[in-house]
Protein backbone atom coordinates (compact mmCIF):
# COMPACT_ATOMS: atom_id res chain seq x y z
CA UNK A 1 0.00 0.00 0.00
CA UNK A 2 1.65 3.49 -0.98
CA UNK A 3 1.63 5.74 1.81
CA UNK A 4 0.27 9.36 1.94
CA UNK A 5 1.40 12.54 2.39
CA UNK A 6 -0.15 15.80 3.07
CA UNK A 7 -0.05 17.91 -0.60
CA UNK A 8 1.46 21.97 -0.78
CA UNK A 9 -2.61 22.61 -1.08
CA UNK A 10 -3.90 20.98 1.80
CA UNK A 11 -1.24 21.91 3.55
CA UNK A 12 -1.27 25.47 2.82
CA UNK A 13 -4.66 25.10 3.66
CA UNK A 14 -3.84 23.58 7.02
CA UNK A 15 -1.69 26.66 7.98
CA UNK A 16 -4.75 28.83 7.11
CA UNK A 17 -6.92 27.33 9.47
CA UNK A 18 -4.34 26.73 12.68
CA UNK A 19 -3.67 30.98 12.17
CA UNK A 20 -7.27 31.74 11.97
CA UNK A 21 -8.61 33.38 14.83
CA UNK A 22 -12.41 31.78 14.11
CA UNK A 23 -11.75 28.68 13.43
CA UNK A 24 -13.21 25.58 16.03
CA UNK A 25 -11.37 23.89 17.98
CA UNK A 26 -12.14 20.74 15.77
CA UNK A 27 -11.56 22.27 12.64
CA UNK A 28 -7.81 23.13 13.96
CA UNK A 29 -7.69 19.43 15.28
CA UNK A 30 -8.05 17.79 11.62
CA UNK A 31 -5.32 20.43 10.37
CA UNK A 32 -3.08 19.93 13.06
CA UNK A 33 -3.05 16.14 11.89
CA UNK A 34 -2.65 17.10 8.07
CA UNK A 35 0.33 19.30 8.84
CA UNK A 36 2.26 16.96 10.86
CA UNK A 37 1.92 14.39 8.03
CA UNK A 38 2.95 16.92 5.18
CA UNK A 39 6.45 14.75 4.53
CA UNK A 40 5.88 11.57 7.30
CA UNK A 41 4.53 8.69 5.24
CA UNK A 42 4.60 7.01 8.27
CA UNK A 43 2.01 8.97 10.00
CA UNK A 44 -1.61 8.80 10.05
CA UNK A 45 -4.15 10.25 11.16
CA UNK A 46 -5.09 9.36 14.81
CA UNK A 47 -9.39 8.49 15.79
CA UNK A 48 -9.57 11.21 17.89
CA UNK A 49 -8.55 13.71 14.55
CA UNK A 50 -10.50 11.87 11.67
CA UNK A 51 -13.62 12.28 13.91
CA UNK A 52 -12.66 15.69 13.93
CA UNK A 53 -12.48 15.54 10.06
CA UNK A 54 -15.41 13.60 9.44
CA UNK A 55 -17.44 16.20 11.75
CA UNK A 56 -15.55 19.56 9.77
CA UNK A 57 -16.55 17.85 6.45
CA UNK A 58 -20.34 17.39 7.10
CA UNK A 59 -20.85 21.03 8.81
CA UNK A 60 -22.30 22.99 6.41
CA UNK A 61 -20.61 26.56 8.10
CA UNK A 62 -17.16 25.35 7.61
CA UNK A 63 -15.01 27.04 5.18
CA UNK A 64 -13.38 25.24 1.94
CA UNK A 65 -10.07 25.74 3.43
CA UNK A 66 -10.74 23.63 6.64
CA UNK A 67 -12.60 21.42 4.33
CA UNK A 68 -9.48 20.84 2.15
CA UNK A 69 -7.17 19.68 5.20
CA UNK A 70 -9.97 17.96 7.35
CA UNK A 71 -9.90 15.84 3.29
CA UNK A 72 -6.22 15.15 3.61
CA UNK A 73 -6.29 14.30 7.37
CA UNK A 74 -9.08 11.62 6.65
CA UNK A 75 -7.22 10.36 3.69
CA UNK A 76 -4.68 9.37 5.67
CA UNK A 77 -6.22 7.36 8.55
CA UNK A 78 -5.70 3.60 8.77
CA UNK A 79 -8.34 1.58 7.73
CA UNK A 80 -10.32 0.00 10.35
CA UNK A 81 -10.20 -3.45 8.71
CA UNK A 82 -6.18 -2.61 9.05
CA UNK A 83 -6.17 -2.19 12.38
CA UNK A 84 -8.34 -5.30 13.40
CA UNK A 85 -5.91 -7.67 11.28
CA UNK A 86 -3.40 -6.25 13.63
CA UNK A 87 -5.93 -7.11 16.70
CA UNK A 88 -6.35 -3.46 17.32
CA UNK A 89 -9.91 -2.03 17.59
CA UNK A 90 -11.28 1.31 17.54
CA UNK A 91 -10.17 2.37 21.05
CA UNK A 92 -6.72 0.46 20.91
CA UNK A 93 -5.13 -2.73 21.79
CA UNK A 94 -6.96 -5.71 23.07
CA UNK A 95 -6.22 -6.66 26.41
Amino acid sequence: MKKKVTGAKAATDASKTLKSDSTSPTSKTAAGSALSQTKAPKKVTSVKAATAASKVLTDGRTSKTSKSAAASALSQKTSTHALRTKGIGARGPKK
